[in-house]
């Protein structure tokens, strides 16, 4: 069956202010803190099951989508002419179990539509 991406894991936004950011997002929109990494300047978010990304920095948008083989995925994807600026890699082990299953690690693989955003896929082993 061919790749087909239906599910968002995560999206990628920037940010400038990490307590007005949080305020505005856990108080005001109601979404789920789930941690915060600062440094290196990370702050997640769920969204009924979509993670939100606030990073510091000034970046483009970053999709990422859920795919439950990566290394499947990534083939497929290469076999079809894309460019990956990352291969598929080790991003974080959930020893806490903040985003899911204690001692989870999360895998991911980089590459651009044609505008430049950065689009990734992503899964948990």
């Amino acid at each position: 069956m061919p790749l087909q991406l239906t599910k968002f894991h995560q999206i990628g936004a920037r940010v400038d202010d990490f307590d007005a950011t949080r305020r505005f997002y856990e108080e005001t929109l109601g979404a789920t803190h789930i941690k915060t990494f600062d440094p290196p300047g990370l702050m997640f978010f769920e969204f009924s099951g979509v993670r939100l990304l606030f990073e510091r920095g000034n970046k483009p948008a970053t999709l990422y989508f859920w795919v439950d083989d990566l290394d499947a995925s990534y083939t497929e994807l290469l076999q079809k002419g894309i460019s990956f600026d990352l291969a598929p890699h080790l991003i974080h082990k959930d020893n806490e179990g903040a985003f899911g299953e204690t001692g989870q690690e999360e895998w991911m693989a980089f590459f651009k539509d044609p505008s430049g955003n950065v689009l990734a896929l992503a899964s948990r082993k």
